[in-house]
């Protein structure tokens, strides 16, 4: 059994204003999921990309509009959307403090491709400390 002590693991600035902290991923011995938090300041988010692997998007603090293809929705706290698999997704604080979300996706290294092909595909791979 390991317990993983969340306060001990660091942020990370993944775009302005945008903080994430990986809670659990490979390099904790994570076989098939990764979860991590991140942290928006109004108006920011994350712009529409897919990843090959189901998410799941939880709102723990503030208001987010969230996109699936060409459907959007407002989620508040408590409210999770499930993204399928290699879908086209992204989300905005639309509220007026910074929002608070949780994500877990079904590997145990984050991948996203974008839309936006001037943006950098992102791999997250962790090293271990």
């Amino acid at each position: 059994m390991r317990v993983i002590d969340h306060k001990d693991q660091p942020t990370e600035q993944w775009r302005p204003e945008v903080t994430t902290r990986m809670l659990v991923s490979a390099v904790l011995g994570s076989r098939q999921l990764c979860l991590f938090h991140q942290w928006c300041e109004p108006g920011t988010g994350a712009p529409t990309h897919h990843h090959a692997v189901e998410e799941v998007l939880t709102v723990l603090d503030g208001i987010a509009e969230v996109w699936l293809n060409e459907e959007r929705e407002t989620l508040n706290a408590g409210q999770s959307l499930i993204i399928p698999a290699g879908q086209p997704h992204g989300f905005t604080n639309v509220g007026p403090r910074q929002l608070h979300l949780q994500f877990v996706l079904a590997a145990p290294i984050f991948e996203a491709a974008y839309e936006d092909h001037r943006e950098t595909p992102r791999r997250w791979r962790p090293t271990a400390g």
